[in-house]
């Protein structure tokens, strides 16, 4: 090797001895900890995927939401309902049967569902409420209200929110017959 090499080396390497001190003991923040831990929330996931894509326009999107007392579906749609950006259900949030319904359920399916859709690039959202409608329950169940609630407080604008249950004015007979179902 040549001289001049060999000097600029050298500096080099004291440089980065002098650049090896011991690192002082700095404390962790608490998102730090959860991540070494591999837990996370929802809302931080949220947070961060708002401020990657905050230089871009604003983009509208559909939420669909479909609440019956048993469980809660949100799918998240491009305005036209031809592409489906995200997908969510309380069943996809909890592992036992009877919890999907809850509203607790349904909000973590709701930040799993935003976090997915502002990765994307959504900014604002329609949405539309439906419950099972025809001959079943005409009101949305326990999910419906807290989805709302997540989907603004993950930053989304909500341009208008729909109730498009399915209500018959002249409906198809009812199951059960005559005399009622027989238990």
């Amino acid at each position: 090797m040549r001289r001049r090499e060999k000097e600029r080396l050298r500096k080099m390497a004291k440089k980065s001895v002098k650049g090896r001190e011991k690192p002082k003991q700095q404390e962790q923040s608490k998102t730090e900890q959860q991540v070494k831990k591999g837990e996370h929330s929802y809302e931080e996931e949220v947070a961060q995927a708002q401020e990657k894509h905050k230089q871009k326009g604003t983009r509208w999107g559909v939420a669909h939401i479909f609440s019956s007392k048993n469980n809660t579906i949100i799918t998240l749609t491009d305005l036209s309902g031809a592409e489906t950006v995200a997908v969510g259900s309380g069943g996809m949030v909890v592992d036992a049967d009877h919890e999907e319904g809850s509203p607790y359920a349904a909000t973590q399916a709701a930040y799993k569902v935003a976090s997915k859709a502002i990765e994307k690039g959504i900014t604002h959202i329609n949405i539309k409420i439906r419950a099972t409608g025809g001959h079943g329950s005409k009101t949305p169940g326990h999910g419906a209200q807290s989805v709302v609630r997540a989907l603004a407080r993950s930053g989304f604008k909500i341009g208008s929110i729909e109730d498009v249950t399915p209500i018959p004015t002249d409906t198809t007979k009812r199951p059960g017959g005559r005399r009622g179902r027989r238990v």
